[in-house]
């Protein structure tokens, strides 16, 4: 079985914050593979699922984005589950909006969300899976991850990109990382 957690913040008026790319991306891939209903466990919610014929528990924490660690820890003890076994879709400001990078390990680059779960996991071995939203300047990062998405961003990248990462996400369960992300930039574009 495989843990994909999604990282953003609960709040109802949060749901198309750049910091929610995460949920975003994990609602597109329950839809598009049929996962079960989502359902109140672990401190967030959960479906679960099969992608490319794995198991997969899609994972939506609601501790807000700084205490993402204490529902992905809850849910990795309870399945016994390795950290290599997770997997993060989160929001990274060093890439350029509708870029995507997938990595093993790795420090926490000042997200909150990651840093929680580092904390909680007590490894950082597990998969990340970096959303690009853009980089504001260092003065506005606040501003610009807890900012919506504009209807511009939908249409000209978020949803393709969204839609990409779900098509594509047997690749993930494959371990095929480099592939993933080169059939998500082939049907992603950004903006420009």
């Amino acid at each position: 079985m495989l843990l994909w957690v999604g990282l953003g913040n609960p709040e109802p008026g949060m749901a198309f914050n750049r910091h929610n790319i995460g949920f975003m991306a994990l609602d597109v891939i329950v839809l598009r593979h049929r996962f079960s209903e989502w359902k109140r466990k672990f401190r967030g919610l959960v479906a679960e699922g099969a992608v490319g014929g794995e198991k997969v528990l899609a994972l939506k924490p609601l501790t807000y984005m700084n205490l993402s660690g204490e529902s992905v820890q809850a849910a990795a003890a309870f399945y016994k589950l390795p950290v290599a076994s997770v997997t993060v879709f989160h929001d990274d400001i060093d890439l350029a909006p509708g870029k995507v990078r997938v990595k093993l390990g790795g420090g926490a680059a000042g997200h909150n969300g990651l840093r929680s779960i580092d904390r909680s996991l007590g490894d950082q071995g597990y998969w990340r899976v970096r959303l690009g939203v853009g980089h504001p300047g260092k003065e506005r990062v606040l501003g610009h991850v807890l900012g919506d998405f504009s209807r511009q961003d939908r249409e000209d990248w978020l949803e393709a990109l969204l839609g990409a990462v779900a098509e594509e996400a047997p690749l993930l369960v494959e371990g095929r990382a480099e592939a993933f992300m080169s059939r998500v930039a082939a049907s992603a574009q950004g903006p420009g």
